[in-house]
């Protein structure tokens, strides 16, 4: 080719990798719109494993990709849902590997009131469908709960009209679960809270509440849209504790309300509900107690009367013994003539039996009976009772010998025990504290502990280990040494030791 042709059209153009041209249109989408806000309709919606979120955004014509990143998602103030309109607040960015773009969403917000509602519709029936608000799963309200955990925010107007009115009514030991009742922390921190509560252990250091208020005054349905997330409706539907809903006015109506076991139209009214009136509960109480005293007392009187009116119906006590006391008289009067005519009676048939007695019979049927014993003992062996004698004796002669050990070896711990318990009584005798070098003094046969009774006494006895000692007007006694043996040397007394005189 010639140096000096002209080159191909468009050869001077500069050349782009893939991955270069990629960072350009990445650089360009992000450079020129920023951060922008999206309008339009939530078409399908995939959670994936790693908790990223992706979803399209799509009106009439046009689809767009959307992505929250799962660091992102509690951040949320609405969780996108399909067929939902809302508005979208991100950054536009390029996906090269797939040459692709797609918006990275921080921020949705639904599109208007219209499309709240129509939401809000959608998440009643579905809740709805599984039962959540149906009555028979509703929980009957404590009559008189010691505890009561109130779930709302700790610096409004709602909590002090809570406290007046439990003060006025009943008061009651009350838990407060501080939360956000508005805003993007306003869902999880409630459901957390409910969830929190029916943690606690019954009678723990922080107990358990027997009755829950969910409580928030009035706003718009913007502000009350946290108490219409699912996680709130479901959170209030899974509570093991009763749980009263108080959100907003009177006609403010949230799904919490239908999930709740009882709603009340105001906080207000919340406090209401959970305790009944001190005053016209001890009325009440007294009055029934009057009741009973008047029912008590009339029940009485009514059955003394019926027992007066029976006992006029019954005759008196003498008139009963009246006929038994006759007939013990014309008893008592035929006895005599009776008991002659049965011992004549039995006289004669005595005399009857005997007639036919003989002592010749007599001795027939002696000598009968007597020919049949004979009869019997020629009958009978000698060698099997010799057999059970013999048995018998050496049993007899067994059990005499075991008797006769066991009878010894008892003896023979009794006589141990014995000798034991002797060796202790003499261990244990004042007579082995005289050998120590200690004495006893007597007077008149009493023993003397004092100097002042000593001096009462004109002769004293004085006992040592080896004898005893008279003093006195007797002191013409000898001592008598007990004697020892010889193998023994007597100890010395010690200085400190001897007389107590």
């Amino acid at each position: 080719m010639d140096l000096l042709d002209d080159p191909t059209p468009g050869q001077n153009m500069p050349e782009y990798s893939v991955s270069e041209l990629s960072g350009e249109v990445k650089r360009t989408l992000e450079g020129t719109f920023g951060r922008i806000r999206v309008r339009g309709e939530v078409g399908r919606v995939f959670k994936a494993r790693s908790g990223h979120l992706y979803y399209d955004v799509k009106d009439d014509r046009s689809v767009l990709a959307c992505t929250t990143w799962k660091g992102q998602i509690s951040g949320l103030s609405v969780v996108p849902e399909e067929g939902l309109e809302v508005v979208v607040t991100g950054r536009l960015t390029a996906f090269g590997a797939q040459s692709k773009y797609n918006m990275n969403v921080d921020e949705v917000a639904v599109a208007g009131q219209g499309a709240l509602m129509a939401l809000l519709e959608k998440r009643k029936k579905q809740l709805e469908a599984e039962g959540l608000f149906a009555s028979e799963r509703k929980k009957p309200l404590p009559y008189l709960p010691q505890i009561i955990g109130v779930v709302t925010s700790p610096s409004g107007a709602v909590i002090r009209d809570i406290l007046h009115r439990l003060r006025d009514r009943f008061p009651r030991k009350v838990l407060i679960w501080p939360v956000a009742v508005q805003g993007a922390n306003c869902a999880p921190e409630v459901a957390r809270a409910i969830d929190g509560f029916n943690q606690l252990t019954p009678g723990g250091s922080l107990p358990r509440p027997d009755l829950l208020i969910v409580a928030r005054g009035g706003g718009s349905v913007e502000d009350l849209w946290g108490f219409n997330e699912e996680v709130v409706a479901r959170a209030a539907a899974a509570s093991d504790i009763p749980l009263i809903s108080a959100v907003g006015h009177e006609t403010d109506t949230t799904l919490i309300d239908y999930v709740s076991d009882r709603r009340a139209p105001t906080p207000t009214a919340a406090a209401e509900l959970a305790v009944p009136v001190r005053l016209e509960l001890a009325a009440w109480i007294e009055e029934q107690g009057a009741r009973l005293s008047r029912a008590t007392t009339d029940g009485v009187q009514r059955r003394s009367q019926r027992l007066r009116d029976l006992s006029r119906a019954l005759p008196r006590a003498e008139t009963l013994l009246d006929t038994p006391r006759q007939r013990l008289d014309q008893a008592a009067e035929r006895l005599p003539n009776a008991l002659i005519r049965g011992v004549q009676n039995r006289r004669v048939k005595l005399l009857d039996a005997s007639a036919h007695l003989r002592p010749s019979t007599l001795r027939a049927l002696v000598e009968g009976r007597r020919d049949r014993c004979h009869n019997l003992s020629s009958r009978l062996s000698l060698r099997p009772i010799q057999r059970e004698l013999t048995a018998r004796k050496d049993q007899l002669t067994r059990l005499t010998e075991r008797m006769n050990t066991t009878q010894t070896a008892r003896l023979d711990r009794l006589r141990q025990q014995i000798e034991a318990t002797d060796r202790l009584r003499e261990t244990l005798s004042y007579k082995a504290t005289l050998k120590r070098g200690y004495a006893v003094v007597r007077g008149d046969g009493q023993v003397v502990t004092t100097k002042a009774q000593a001096e009462q006494h004109s002769a004293l006895e004085i006992e040592f280990a080896d004898g005893v000692l008279s003093t006195g007007a007797s002191a013409t006694n000898d001592v008598k040494p007990t004697p020892k043996p010889a193998s023994k040397k007597a100890k010395p007394t010690p200085p400190n030791q001897g007389s107590l005189f």
